[in-house]
């Protein structure tokens, strides 16, 4: 019996010499790292703060976030995802000539089904043509000859390949949409050797009154989860969040508003007191726009995902100038996080510039 006794202690003490051992080797391993420069580059680089194009361009923003677009219609929201999805499939450099762009894929999911590709293609071909207008001044005036500007087919092509689009009819072609996103996602990294770094979902109310008139569907055999409205938007943002784990990249998402005039209710009040802010959220325009009030109407679900939160519109009065031609002045506000002033710019055909 000793024998044995002193057997098993021999054996635990070799089971914790081994546990040891196998704790300084997990630690030796941290310290030397596990990845190589360039996987480190990479990661530091996809980590880091982005500053998009105005007008969100007051808050830094990191792959993972969920940024809300919202506003009536007309408010340029698709305008400031073109503007942004132009800055990312443009490269940073070209043939010795700065662009300034991300070099990335852009995943546009076109849900109200009215987008202009043409838009994109004038956006994109004026920002390619404008560093290469100030290059040939530059030539003219060293070689003091004529010359006529080319336009790069090359590289328009280029950055057009890195333009994925999707466009979705009701909300059972965007679940699918989702679900089998992942799949062409990782076959666009193989084929072009980067990933997507933009997600854009236009926009993501697009069905809501559909959803919400319709009558709740059963989902096969199982007669205790129904398709409905809160069932669609669940399931949206499981699949994004899932998205997101294995492709991290930046969501941004346009969201049309639902505009009434004057204050609210009683009964609205009453509800709001009941529900926290993030159920129920009133977003009041300021200065010039405080007559209108834009009540939340997306599923909390929705409303807790998001992580930061514009509100765009055009101002009641639009500036005249007579050496050109009337222009909409649009304000933008960021309302989460809250910031106290608001941005005026406009659009043009090159795309969106700040007034002062």
């Amino acid at each position: 019996m000793y024998d044995i006794f002193r057997h098993s202690q021999a054996v635990c003490r070799r089971e914790e010499e081994l546990k040891r051992e196998r704790e300084r080797m997990e630690v030796r391993s941290w310290i030397k790292g596990d990845e190589t420069a360039k996987e480190m580059v990479g990661r530091v680089l996809t980590e880091r703060p982005l500053l998009l194009l105005p007008p969100l361009h007051r808050v830094p923003l990191r792959v993972g976030n969920v940024v809300e677009i919202l506003g009536p219609s007309p408010s340029a929201k698709t305008q400031v995802l073109i503007q942004a999805a132009v800055n990312c499939i443009l490269p940073k450099e070209w043939k010795g000539v700065n662009y300034g762009g991300l070099e990335r894929l852009v995943m546009y999911i076109d849900l109200d089904c009215r987008f202009d590709i043409q838009r994109l293609s004038d956006s994109l071909k004026h920002h390619i043509n404008q560093p290469n207008e100030f290059r040939h001044e530059d030539l003219l005036k060293r070689n003091s000859t004529t010359s006529t500007s080319v336009f790069d087919d090359e590289l328009y092509l280029s950055c057009m390949r890195r333009f994925l689009y999707v466009r979705c009819y009701n909300s059972l072609e965007f679940l699918a949409t989702l679900k089998t996103l992942r799949f062409r996602l990782e076959k666009e990294r193989e084929a072009h050797g980067v990933g997507v770094h933009l997600l854009m979902i236009d926009s993501i109310s697009a069905f809501y009154w559909m959803d919400r008139a319709s009558t709740p569907v059963s989902l096969g055999n199982d007669k205790r989860r129904n398709l409905s409205l809160h069932a669609v938007v669940e399931t949206v943002v499981q699949e994004i969040q899932k998205l997101l784990q294995v492709q991290p990249m930046l969501v941004l998402s346009t969201k049309a508003t639902i505009l009434g005039e004057g204050s609210l209710t009683s009964a609205h009040n009453r509800n709001f007191r009941k529900l926290s802010s993030l159920d129920t959220t009133d977003l009041v325009s300021s200065r010039s726009c405080q007559k209108h009030s834009y009540r939340e109407y997306m599923p909390s679900t929705w409303q807790i995902f998001v992580t930061h939160r514009v509100l765009v519109q055009v101002l009641d009065e639009d500036l005249h100038n007579s050496k050109h031609q009337i222009q909409s002045t649009y304000v933008s506000q960021w309302l989460l996080p809250s910031l106290s002033f608001l941005d005026k710019f406009r659009v043009k055909d090159a795309g969106i510039y700040m007034v002062s």
